[in-house]
C-alpha cells in the first residue's frame, strides 16, 4: 500500500473570473481520517468534485492511491467510494436491498453481498430495520445507510461530503463513532469535508483549513493548536463579579471573556502576558483555585482564520512522486473529468 492515499500539486479550479480553488496543496497519509474544514462556499465540495473527476481542474496534478489520475483513472475509480450532498438511496427498496443492489453493480458474489450488508448494517445500528423501505427511515438513518453504501465495496479511499450535516447531536455522534471504528478495522482512508469545528477536532487525524479556495493551514489537531499558541486563560474558582468583567473588558490584552459554570475563560490578544489579568482578578476578589493557559482546537481554528496575512501555517517538506516541495506550496487533490454513471465510479 502506498504511504499516501492522496498526493496532489497546486490544484486550481476557475469559473470564468472566479477562482474556486487556488493552488490547493495537501499530502494525505493512507489509513487516516482527513478533515477538510471551512465555511460554506470555501471550496470543500468543489475539491471533492475534482477528486472524483466530476470537474476538470484548471491546473494541477495528482496521484490517488499511488495511481496517476491523468493516466489511471479507471483504477482510481475502482478503489474509491463517495457520499455527496444527496444520499442517492432507492426509497422503495428495503434497507438491506439498497446495499445488495449496489453490490451487484460491483459484481460482488451473493454470499459476499449478504455478509457485507449484515456487517455494515450492524456497525451502523440498522440491522433491525433491514427489511424496512429506505424511504421510511429518519434523516439520520438515511445518512448512515448512505455512508454504508459508499463503503460497501470495501474501497481503499472514501470521500464523505459533510456526512453529519443536518443530524441531531446523538445521530451525529453515533455516525462519527462508526467511522472511527471502521477506519481502525478496515484501514480505509476517509476524506471528510465539514464546517463543524468540534467534529473535525474529535475524529480527524489530519486537518486542512480552507477559506475562499485557499489552504490556510494543515496538520494534526495538536499541531494546529500548538501553532496557534496558548491564547486562552481558564480560571476555576468563584467570585466572578460584574466589576471583574467590566475591568477585563477595558484591558488591551483581552479580546473577550465569558463564564461557563464555575470557570472563567479569557481570550488574550496573541503575544500578550497573562500576569496583568491574574493580578486584576485577584484585586477584584476572585477566588482562584486553578489557573491554566491553553488552546482548544476551536481557538486554533479561529486563530488561523483571524490571521491578518492569511498565509498557510505549515512549512513541512513533502517528498512525493512529483518531487520535493514545501507542504505550504504544493500538494492537493485532483481527478480528470470522468465519464459514465456515478455508480460506476463508486459514488453513493
Amino acid at each position: 500500500m502506498t504511504q499516501y492515499a492522496i498526493q496532489t500539486e497546486e490544484l486550481t479550479r476557475e469559473y470564468s473570473t472566479l477562482r474556486a480553488l487556488d493552488r490547493l496543496s495537501l499530502e494525505i497519509p493512507a489509513g487516516s481520517i482527513f478533515g477538510f474544514l471551512g465555511s460554506n462556499g470555501a471550496g470543500k465540495t468543489t475539491t471533492i468534485h475534482l477528486l472524483l473527476g466530476l470537474l476538470r481542474p484548471t491546473a494541477g496534478r495528482a496521484a490517488v492511491l499511488g495511481h496517476d489520475v491523468a493516466t489511471e483513472i479507471d483504477e482510481v475509480r475502482r478503489r474509491t467510494g463517495a457520499l455527496l450532498d444527496k444520499a442517492g438511496l432507492y426509497a422503495r427498496l428495503g434497507v438491506q436491498d439498497n446495499l445488495e443492489f449496489y453490490g451487484r453493480i460491483w459484481h460482488m458474489p451473493r454470499r459476499e453481498r449478504r455478509a457485507r450488508s449484515e456487517e455494515l448494517l450492524r456497525q451502523f445500528g440498522l440491522w433491525d430495520r433491514r427489511k424496512e423501505p429506505a424511504g421510511r427511515l429518519s434523516f439520520g438513518m438515511k445518512r448512515k445507510l448512505a455512508v454504508a453504501r459508499a463503503l460497501f465495496h470495501r474501497p481503499d479511499l472514501v470521500f464523505l461530503d459533510e456526512p453529519t450535516a443536518g443530524l441531531d447531536p446523538v445521530s451525529a455522534e453515533s455516525l462519527r463513532r462508526s467511522l472511527v471504528d471502521l477506519v481502525a478495522q478496515e484501514g480505509v482512508t476517509v476524506f471528510l469535508t465539514t464546517h463543524n469545528v468540534p467534529e473535525a477536532g474529535k475524529v480527524c487525524d489530519q486537518i486542512g483549513i480552507i477559506r475562499s479556495g485557499q489552504l490556510l493551514a494543515s496538520g494534526s489537531p495538536e499541531e494546529l493548536r500548538a501553532s496557534a499558541g496558548s491564547n486562552r486563560i481558564v480560571v476555576r474558582g468563584s467570585g466572578f463579579t460584574e466589576e471583574a468583567f467590566t475591568l477585563l473588558a477595558l484591558r488591551p490584552e483581552v479580546e473577550r471573556a465569558e463564564t461557563r459554570g464555575g470557570t472563567l475563560h479569557v481570550w488574550l490578544v496573541p503575544g500578550s502576558s497573562a500576569a496583568p489579568i491574574i493580578s486584576l482578578l485577584a484585586g477584584c476578589g476572585v477566588l482562584m483555585e486553578e489557573v491554566v493557559r491553553e488552546t482548544t482546537f476551536e481557538d486554533a481554528f479561529l486563530s488561523v482564520l483571524g490571521a491578518e496575512d492569511h498565509e498557510p501555517q505549515t512549512a513541512r517538506v513533502a517528498r512525493g512522486r512529483f518531487g520535493a516541495v514545501r507542504a505550504d506550496e504544493a500538494f492537493a487533490l485532483s481527478v480528470p473529468e470522468r465519464e459514465g454513471s456515478e455508480l460506476s465510479a463508486g459514488v453513493a
